[in-house]
């Protein structure tokens, strides 16, 4: 019984956790974006001001079940990532969920990774608000841009370090050192395929602020942008760690952790802020270009070495 309470209390502590970060990851993002266009911008903590009151407030807009399942579907998916990435190695100050750990799991994030996704299409497309769906039609196409190079890079270090597990891959990079080093190709493979996977610019055509209204989004608003908000939130922190795992052997304390993550951010951020949105077709053309070229080589290297 203690132990249950206290995998349930770090899963708790680990979802505020992530929240917390998340929120304030963006709102560092509002704030840095503002400054490069000589704004002064919102405070850092604005993203918490803005989901609380919209937890607070009502929707009178309903299109029908799929409309309040699609939400659900996005921070179900956000959550169960997160529980099965360890946030921390060797104890720390949460625990590291070696109970949702198992070989095969990053198999089974990539496929979770998407659910999200499919589930908000599902419901944002009971709407028929025409933004919306323009907006879902760009999300699910770039989806299938970023993940292809995003795929290879985890074949790539899955086979040159014969695990499929989280901890399997932390295990070995303690004993052989950062696959940001050791598989360097596919690392570059990760980093150009993030910047997709951020949907910063150039890569926000799905949301396409001034251009498709708000994109996915655009019908939703109090409680379901909150709930859409928040898993955004988690699902940012889930990925982040979950990278710093793959790559730089996770973190020992939350400093550490909160370093590394947010250098990890800065890639897709810094570059989305000097960078005007591409089109559809451009998107998908550069991911299947440099990306998956880079892919391609981190496998032959992972199988050669």
């Amino acid at each position: 019984m203690e132990d249950i309470l206290k995998l349930l209390g770090g899963a708790a502590a680990t979802m505020l956790l992530a929240f917390v970060v998340g929120a304030t990851y963006g709102g560092l993002v509002r704030k840095i974006i503002a400054r490069t266009q000589n704004r002064v911008g919102p405070p850092w903590y604005q993203n918490f001001v803005d989901i609380s009151k919209l937890y607070m407030k009502d929707t009178a807009v309903h299109h029908g079940v799929m409309q309040h399942i699609g939400p659900a579907f996005a921070i179900t998916a956000s959550v169960t990532v997160l529980m099965f990435v360890p946030v921390l190695r060797e104890g720390g100050w949460f625990p590291w969920f070696e109970n949702l750990n198992f070989k095969g799991d990053i198999i089974f994030l990539i496929y979770m990774m998407v659910f999200g996704s499919l589930g908000m299409a599902l419901g944002i497309g009971q709407t028929g608000n025409p933004n919306a769906s323009i907006g879902v039609s760009r999300g699910l196409s770039m989806m299938v841009g970023y993940e292809i190079p995003f795929v290879l890079s985890l074949v790539s270090v899955m086979v040159q370090t014969h695990t499929t597990s989280i901890t399997g891959l932390m295990e070995w990079q303690t004993q052989n050192g950062w696959l940001m080093f050791e598989a360097p190709f596919a690392f570059i493979t990760m980093l150009l395929a993030i910047l997709g996977m951020f949907h910063y610019a150039p890569f926000d055509i799905a949301h396409a602020p001034s251009e498709i209204a708000s994109g996915p989004p655009s019908e939703f608003g109090g409680k379901y942008l909150a709930m859409m908000m928040t898993s955004g939130s988690i699902f940012a922190f889930a990925k982040l760690v979950f990278l710093v795992d793959v790559f730089m052997n996770g973190a020992s304390n939350l400093v550490m952790l909160v370093v590394k993550t947010l250098l990890l951010y800065m890639v897709p951020v810094l570059y989305g802020a000097v960078s005007p949105r591409y089109r559809t077709e451009q998107a998908i053309r550069y991911l299947w270009g440099w990306p998956v070229f880079f892919g391609i080589i981190a496998l032959i290297y992972s199988i050669y070495i």
